[in-house]
This record gives structure tokens, C-alpha cells and sequence, in this order.
């Protein structure tokens, strides 16, 4: 018998899956319009986060609700890793920081892990999902944004370990759906991809004042250079 979580949760998350994809932060990345630098802090906001999660993950591996869905194909922190390299340099790790919404994100994951760790289930759930499913898409919108003809800078979105996305995302969903899990603990879990929806939404709403600041600045500046005063030699 299954425990059909996977349209469970696809279902009772649309909700919070829709207003994360309509911050203006993420119209904007989907429209093809990415600043560099907020992008930047994007990947490392997400470096915190996966950091955390894959480390919760790791040590709750042998857990009955974790076990199942425990694919290290999925880690993303050293696909991250590679591209912080790329947009900060060799000394990276000196330069990042959490921003408020990430540190909020990461303690939540922390927490979940000590205390309720069948609830990383959810945590797992909307980031691994969400990265295999539009992953592709917003690898080429980026490239063409940023201009990253050499497909560097991208490595957070190449799943070497994945041979067909397809494929594993319905195996991911059917090691779901083999969870023995009561009514109760699926609602908690879809509770819980819920609260992750929202903290991710967080991180991309703090990138979104980060991302109109640049665009105000851009726009200033472009009008100043139109309507400079033109001084005339006698």
C-alpha cells in the first residue's frame, strides 16, 4: 500500500508554490531579466541551505522516513561550491554571508533534524523536486541573461549523477509515495514543504530589494546620461 504523498504534496503546496513564482524577484529571473550580483547572492544564499540540509540529511540517512529518499546524485553543495568560485573567486568562503532570510531557513532545517527528522522529508521534497523539474529552464535562461557563453557559473543546475531527469524524478516520487506514513504525519509533512515554500520565498523577496535597488540605479543612471547638460565651446 502507498501512501500517495507525492500528489499529496504537489497538491497541498500549489498554493505557496505559486506565490514563491510570483515574486518579482523570480518573474523577473523567468522573464530573463538576472542581475549578476543578486544572482550571486542567490547561489550563495542556497550554499547555506543545501550546506545545512545535506548535512541533516547525512546524518539522518538511516532513518526509516529518510532512508528512501536518501539520493546523494541530488547534492548540490559542490556543484555550489564551484560556482561561488566562479562569481567571487578563490576566497570565497571569506567573502559570503547568510542574509537574515537564509539564516531563518537554515536554523529551521536544524531544528527539524534534532527534533522531527521524518520532517526533512518535506525540506527534500521542495528543493530536490524543484531543482530537477525547472532546473534545465532556468540553467538557459541564465546563460543567456548573464551572457555565460562558456557555461560556467551554472554548475548548481548539472545533475552529472542524474543519466535521465525524467526518469528519477519518478523514482524519487515513488520512494514518496513508499513511505508507511498515518494521516497526521502526512499533513505535518505537507505542513512542513509548506514552511519551506514560504522560507525559500523569504530568501527570494530579500534578493527582489537587493534586485530594485541595481535596476533604480541603472535607470537613474541611463537618464542622466540622456539628459546631461551639453556645454558649448565659443
Amino acid at each position: 500500500m502507498t501512501s500517495n504523498l507525492a500528489a499529496q504534496l504537489r497538491e497541498g503546496t500549489s498554493k505557496a508554490h505559486s506565490m514563491a513564482e510570483n515574486v518579482s524577484f523570480v518573474k523577473s529571473f523567468l522573464g530573463g531579466v538576472i542581475d549578476k550580483d543578486s544572482y550571486r547572492k542567490l547561489v550563495s544564499n542556497l550554499y547555506f541551505v543545501y550546506s545545512a540540509m545535506e548535512e541533516a540529511m547525512e546524518k539522518n540517512k538511516n532513518n526509516p522516513f529518510i532512508q528512501p529518499i536518501y539520493f546523494t546524485e541530488l547534492n548540490r553543495r559542490q556543484s555550489l561550491e564551484q560556482d561561488l568560485s566562479y562569481y567571487y573567486g578563490p576566497n570565497w568562503q571569506t567573502v559570503i554571508a547568510m542574509s537574515e532570510a537564509t539564516q531563518n531557513y537554515v536554523n529551521r532545517i536544524k531544528i527539524v533534524s534534532e527534533e522531527r527528522p521524518e520532517l526533512l522529508v518535506a525540506h527534500a521534497y521542495t528543493r530536490y523536486l524543484g531543482d530537477l523539474s525547472g532546473g534545465q529552464l532556468l540553467k538557459k535562461i541564465a546563460q543567456r541573461a548573464m551572457n555565460l557563453s562558456d557555461g560556467k557559473g551554472l554548475a548548481f543546475y548539472e545533475f552529472s549523477e542524474v543519466k535521465d531527469e525524467q526518469e528519477f524524478k519518478q523514482n524519487y516520487k515513488k520512494a514518496l509515495d513508499s513511505l508507511v506514513l498515518d494521516s497526521v504525519l502526512t499533513d505535518q509533512i505537507v505542513a512542513e514543504a509548506n514552511v519551506s515554500f514560504t522560507m525559500n520565498m523569504k530568501m527570494f523577496q530579500e534578493l527582489e530589494t537587493s534586485f530594485t535597488r541595481i535596476l533604480i540605479k541603472l535607470i537613474t543612471n541611463a537618464f542622466s546620461s540622456i539628459f546631461q547638460p551639453v556645454v558649448v565651446s565659443h
